[in-house]
């Protein structure tokens, strides 16, 4: 918290420097005392959120750079955050992928040697990513099990153990492995992957990207399917976090390089579709 709280201090003083303004003129606009601002910017205040934001509202910064959880940012990167922040959806999508193919550090030939399948438990990625790497040869790879084989315990266990976060970084290093292990594969990810922002972008910067979308119904009547009994019990519930979370990640899926519609198809025309998508 102490070391926090100093690298918030530093960005406020920063900002203020910048703008020109003294700690008593900011204290004026903000209607803070000139103690409490000091003491913040010596480390020493821990400011509401509300508070915060004033302050950034007259500094006129993202209130996000001030509390950020990591060194100063460069002014090429304020300024960059800055105009993307004021491009529109679309064009904010095109930026974002132009950024991950000019400095990914993966060649457009390298990607499409790694297929990655993403989407929801139900989607298909298992079923489908093992027949898909029978036909190209190559390795088929679930993330989740490579998780499991390098710390040998299972998800449930780390879940318990280390929480969302703990599981995420232990991701993030099984990834790592197999891209540095692999040059060719076809791997079937963990359906929260899209929610973390250093792992999908890792995932789409080295890897041509499927999302295997099906409607919620389909999902939920396959997971059932592999044996999966506890949405039953409560199944109106369940259904709607489903929904909730397809919807919540939708953006994110859209993100791949294609998108493939997994919703009343059989089998074989699937696969012959995902082919046709990644050859």
């Amino acid at each position: 918290m102490s070391a926090y709280l100093q690298q918030l201090g530093v960005r406020l003083r920063e900002a203020r420097a910048l703008r020109g303004l003294t700690q008593q003129q900011l204290a004026k606009q903000t209607e803070l005392s000139v103690r409490f601002l000091a003491k913040v910017e010596l480390g020493g205040g821990n400011i509401s959120v509300v508070r915060l934001r004033d302050l950034a509202r007259v500094l006129d910064v993202p209130i996000e750079t001030l509390a950020a959880e990591n060194l100063p940012a460069s002014p090429a990167f304020e300024q960059s955050t800055t105009f993307l922040k004021k491009l529109p959806p679309t064009d904010l999508d095109r930026a974002h992928k132009i950024l991950l193919e000019k400095f990914g550090g993966a060649s457009a030939a390298t990607r499409r040697a790694r297929i990655a399948l993403t989407g929801l438990r139900g989607a298909g990625k298992s079923t489908l990513g093992s027949l898909l790497a029978q036909r190209l040869q190559c390795p088929f790879i679930e993330l989740d099990g490579q998780i499991e084989r390098d710390t040998r315990v299972t998800l449930a266990i780390i879940f318990d153990l280390y929480g969302q976060a703990g599981y995420r970084r232990l991701e993030r290093i099984a990834l790592d492995r197999i891209l540095e292990r692999y040059p060719r594969f076809v791997l079937a990810t963990g359906g929260g992957i899209v929610s973390d922002p250093a792992n999908y972008n890792r995932l789409l910067s080295t890897c041509f990207t499927v999302w295997l979308r099906a409607k919620p119904e389909e999902h939920m009547a396959r997971v059932i399917k592999q044996g999966d009994r506890r949405p039953i019990a409560q199944s109106r519930q369940a259904m709607r976090d489903l929904r909730r979370i397809l919807y919540s990640r939708e953006v994110l899926y859209r993100q791949a390089d294609a998108v493939l519609d997994t919703s009343a198809q059989s089998l074989k025309h699937t696969l012959y579709s995902l082919l046709s998508l990644v050859s």
